[in-house]
């Protein structure tokens, strides 16, 4: 993966700042995007933007594209507020599918046209454990049901570029997010003992299995949703 470009929005936190490092240690130009870049000695190209404003999305976008040959995009951003059916907040509703499912086509398409004319590129998007069914999570789990069908379309659309599309769906990974998610951080590490393998995940682990989907040796795999859960999605485990 020497001198491949790759596109990571969110990528000074979690899963998207653990991929960062991932790449830059193998010779990848890593070019990330996150809303908070103050003192933070990323491994690349940082930009700054809320990724809630389209617009300025549109700016940012703009500008990378301009002086970069981005090779491969990680659509990693998301939010996930806890909210049961009955007290769901339609503000939250409409925040969640915007930062989660219009981030990913927007940042996508800007970079889409460029990968098919060179008949090459790789795209991951984060979706989630929490599509199959998480209890008050109807805003997230509908978001990233919405960007397993994303990646599933554009992966027939794309195939004929040779252009790869797949989703990574963490289960409990040990990240900022999840503990802003759960109530305390003996309720998130609790998460990790109703997993087979007994524990949380962690984002070095994710950011490895993305890095070998963006990799050459993944050439032949398009339109998966891959599961990295500790065997949390198994029938049989306790919701």
């Amino acid at each position: 993966m020497k001198d491949t470009c790759v596109l990571i929005t969110g990528a000074t936190k979690g899963i998207g700042w653990a991929l960062s490092q991932k790449l830059a240690d193998q010779g990848c130009h890593v070019v990330g995007i996150a809303r908070n870049t103050a003192e933070i000695d990323f491994p690349g190209y940082l930009y700054e933007c809320d990724l809630s404003d389209a617009g300025q999305t549109e700016e940012v976008l703009r500008t990378i594209r301009d002086k970069f040959p981005v090779d491969a995009v990680v659509n990693n951003v998301g939010s996930a507020i806890s909210q049961p059916l009955g007290s769901v907040d339609l503000s939250v509703l409409f925040e969640t599918f915007d930062l989660n499912v219009r981030t990913a086509v927007q940042v996508t398409q800007a970079f889409i046209e460029s990968m098919k004319a060179r008949r090459a590129g790789r795209i991951v998007n984060l979706c989630s454990l929490s599509a199959r069914g998480a209890r008050d999570s109807t805003s997230y789990a509908a978001a990233k049901s919405a960007i397993i069908g994303c990646t599933l379309t554009w992966a027939l659309e794309l195939a004929a570029y040779g252009i790869t599309v797949n989703a990574v769906a963490p289960g409990a990974i040990d990240t900022e997010m999840l503990m802003h998610a759960t109530p305390g951080k003996d309720v998130a590490q609790q998460q990790g003992t109703q997993v087979p393998l007994g524990r949380l995940g962690s984002a070095n682990e994710v950011a490895a299995l993305i890095a070998f989907l963006l990799s050459a040796d993944a050439g032949f795999i398009t339109g998966q949703v891959i599961g990295i859960d500790g065997g949390g999605s198994l029938a049989g485990v306790p919701a």
